[in-house]
């Protein structure tokens, strides 16, 4: 029998003050540029074991062998470049902040760009599937943003399915700890994958506080254009042999 999740205890893990994020951000932050107010984490290439998260300073990264904290937020996104990406920061040709219908106005479920074997290798898919997660770190205000590739999709919604929903649970009621695992491609290619694991339960007070945070970072975190950097993370090959 399973055992029962332990609830974290109110000094294990402190939320930020409850406040009203919809009203702070339509007070603070209307006409801004809000590409960039997430910080993002890097999944490295070729195997490695540390995520690469903001330091001090953009130029001063730090790698941590795991992030802790609670999912606020996450959801598909899709993008497509017509030319094979050579670099640089030109964006999607079509995107899906949802996963379910393009920019283009093209349904992601039957483009033919989002079937098995559209890419020039003839066996991927030439749109990149991946799902963004916003998960708040103690003591912090704004989350971190990490984009998934499509090489960790599965090991998430199985975590999500079998040790968050499965126990009646959601997202932002559990403290999630993500870590990494090395994997290899059909080629021999070692890259990195995504390790999701429940660290704790928020006790019933904080998840309600947990839940209005959730509401009011909704409106501006499904507006966030698709970003080149998110394409290339941590990424190698997009082949169905290791999803």
């Amino acid at each position: 029998m399973a055992k029962d999740l332990a609830v974290v205890k109110n000094d294990e893990f402190t939320l930020p003050a409850l406040r009203d994020m919809g009203e702070i951000f339509q007070e603070e932050l209307e006409g801004l540029d809000l590409s960039n107010i997430f910080d993002r984490v890097k999944i490295p290439t070729g195997g490695g074991l540390a995520f690469e998260v903001p330091g001090e300073t953009d130029d001063e990264p730090e790698t941590v062998k795991e992030i802790v904290g609670i999912i606020i937020d996450h959801h598909p996104v899709n993008a497509y470049w017509a030319e094979k990406f050579a670099g640089g920061n030109n964006p999607p040709d079509c995107s899906s902040l949802d996963g379910k219908v393009g920019s283009t106005g093209q349904v992601c479920a039957t483009c033919p760009m989002n079937q098995w074997g559209s890419a020039q290798d003839g066996k991927s898919k030439a749109c990149k599937n991946m799902h963004r997660i916003y998960i708040l770190r103690e003591g912090e205000m704004f989350p971190l943003l990490l984009t998934l590739p499509p090489t960790s999709l599965k090991n998430f919604a199985n975590y999500l399915a079998k040790r968050v929903v499965a126990k009646g649970k959601r997202s932002h009621e559990v403290i999630t700890k993500i870590s990494l695992k090395k994997a290899t491609n059909f080629a021999g290619i070692n890259y990195s994958q995504a390790v999701f694991s429940v660290a704790g339960v928020l006790s019933f007070e904080d998840a309600k506080k947990a839940a209005k945070l959730v509401e009011g970072i909704k409106p501006l975190t499904r507006k966030l254009e698709v970003a080149t950097d998110e394409y290339i993370n941590g990424e190698v090959v997009d082949d169905e042999s290791i999803l």
